[in-house]
């Protein structure tokens, strides 16, 4: 299946309400003169599915409707593209104001519909088996356009009865955490009432392993957190993942045995296995002993095709291997099943590249 929504809002100077938490819609309404509680009613608007214009806004005194109109907007993604893949997972390919490309995939499972978020445009984190690492990073993605995301893809799935959306996670094109301002601000939004009404425990926020944003996000929010962890020591984690080199393995996993987070909860640290470089027994041995002490669960996941052939799939037979060294040992670990690989909307696959081949094979049918 495949579906283009074109029309995209030009830029404007007025103020975007979706880059606004709800303290600072308060503040915004109180600058243009006009009492608190109208911040908290317009967050209530401005997430309706449907609700598109100040003029639908019936609570709101006609005045007060013409001022919005006047110096704010709600910026909205009108133009993105839609391809799903056999196994049922969907990419979202939305097009920004500046012309930048960015991708999200809706997961549908049995008991829920998980969107795959995105945060940055490219990343700059360089983790060698990635494909968005080969962009380079090019720049933060705003609060809107990461809210933006949820509302486009929460409204096309309602109208293509695919239920309501049930889970976030921040795993998508960029480190959720090198922009973390934004994230905080779209957490906000998505987990206020008033707002997408999300639970934090059906947010899950995904990172390389950003030591001290970690702890920021550990102190100001409830949400899950995600630790790509890929490797049990520093000489292959380094070879990885470039991160490593700032923040080793060791002051890692200290930070996640120190983590604040409620009773019960744990960390999910995510394990890409990579044929010859980080499956082997010892490896798991390894891993057994790095993670004594956290609490945590472990993700499997055989790595995505990307193109380079450095970085090939290990076999079942070898992730069982793996996941029974670790079970034995009493952790609790998931194999993750890959969803989306034929639409290249997989882990580590995402690279804003999509749209741009689906253009230039209309341009060549065009020919």
């Amino acid at each position: 299946m495949k579906k283009i929504i074109a029309g995209m809002h030009a830029q404007s100077p007025k103020t975007d309400l979706r880059n606004l938490t709800q303290k600072q819609l308060v503040r915004f309404v109180e600058s243009l003169g006009q009492p608190a509680f109208r911040g908290r009613q317009l967050l209530a608007w401005i997430y309706k599915p449907g609700i598109i214009d100040f003029s639908q806004m019936t609570d709101l005194a006609k005045e007060f409707r013409a001022i919005l109109a006047q110096s704010a907007t709600m910026s909205r993604f009108d133009d993105f593209q839609v391809e799903c893949s056999r196994d049922g997972a969907v990419k979202f390919a939305f097009l920004l104001e500046d012309g930048r490309l960015i991708e999200s995939v809706l997961i549908p499972e049995e008991d829920r519909n998980t969107l795959c978020v995105s945060s940055q445009v490219g990343c700059a984190m360089g983790c060698g088996f990635c494909l968005t690492g080969t962009m380079g990073f090019i720049r933060n993605l705003t609060t809107a356009e990461i809210v933006n995301q949820v509302c486009a893809v929460r409204d096309w799935a309602l109208t293509h009865d695919r239920g309501p959306l049930t889970n976030l996670v921040f795993m998508g094109m960029g480190e959720p955490l090198a922009n973390f301002d934004h994230l905080l601000d779209a957490i906000s939004i998505f987990t206020e009432q008033r707002g997408l009404d999300f639970s934090n425990r059906r947010i899950t926020v995904s990172t390389c392993g950003l030591v001290p944003q970690m702890k920021k996000l550990g102190d100001l929010t409830d949400v899950n957190l995600a630790v790509s962890l890929h490797a049990a020591n520093d000489a292959v984690r380094s070879r990885l993942m470039p991160i490593n080199n700032r923040y080793p393995i060791a002051e890692l996993v200290e930070t996640c045995r120190t983590y604040r987070q409620k009773r019960r909860k744990r960390i999910m640290f995510e394990y890409t296995l990579l044929d010859g470089i980080n499956d082997s027994d010892r490896d798991a041995e390894q891993l057994v002993d790095l993670l004594r002490g956290v609490p945590c669960k472990i993700n499997l996941l055989a790595v995505n095709p990307t193109g380079d052939p450095a970085y090939k799939n290990p076999g079942q037979d070898r992730i069982l291997r793996f996941q029974h060294i670790l079970r034995s040992r009493g952790h609790t670990v998931f194999i993750r099943q890959s969803r989306g690989e034929d639409i290249a909307a997989a882990c580590g696959q995402l690279a804003g590249k999509w749209w741009e081949k689906k253009t230039e094979e209309k341009t060549g049918q065009a020919d």
